[in-house]
């Protein structure tokens, strides 16, 4: 993926991330913390801006291993969380698409449509012919971002999430090329 890759919707634009994102990605974090920590790993108290640094240039390195994408999402300059596509399965062609919204921004439809131009992307550039989408049970706001975007609800997984220390029960979403008027190909 180039690195000037755009993807916009509206007043949103997704975009990799800048190594001079760092400042405005540990202030969103720490914004969010509340609401992350209990379903994000790295989400911790412990998050710096050293933190948000080093996923940064984690972040770019494995784009350009094609192992892992991670889009800033902005509007007007601002970074309002992030959107993700991991866990690429090279052999499957499907992955898992991940993302947050900074608190002060809930409500708003960004996840939503942030996962949208993510899923779409992974179908148009990547050629994958799935994406999933896990949330634990009880993460009722991701579970309505899934649900408002048209994922498909496939069941309930056991054991499924581990974060920090917990184990959890996840649902399983997914996106089909289908979804977008495109043909799921090889």
């Amino acid at each position: 993926m180039p690195s000037s890759i755009q993807l916009v919707d509206k007043d949103i634009l997704l975009r990799p991330f800048y190594f001079s994102d760092s400042t405005q990605l540990y202030l969103a974090v720490h914004e969010s913390l509340k609401e992350l920590k209990h379903w994000m790993s790295w989400a911790t108290d412990r998050y710096t801006e050293m933190t948000a640094k080093e996923y940064i240039t984690i972040a770019r390195a494995r784009r350009e291993e094609h192992t892992f994408y991670a889009f800033a999402i902005t509007r007007a300059e601002k970074l309002l969380g992030a959107c993700t596509l991991s866990s690429i399965h090279p052999i499957y062609h499907f992955c898992n698409l991940g993302y947050w919204v900074r608190t002060s921004c809930h409500g708003q439809g960004i996840a939503g449509r942030a996962a949208k131009l993510v899923a779409r992307f992974a179908f148009e550039h990547l050629g994958l012919i799935r994406v999933e989408v896990v949330i634990g049970v009880e993460n009722q706001p991701s579970i309505r971002v899934a649900e408002k975007i048209g994922a498909h609800d496939e069941g309930i997984l056991l054991n499924r999430m581990v974060v920090g220390k917990s184990i959890y029960d996840a649902k399983m979403y997914s996106l089909l090329p289908s979804d977008f008027g495109l043909v799921a190909r090889l």
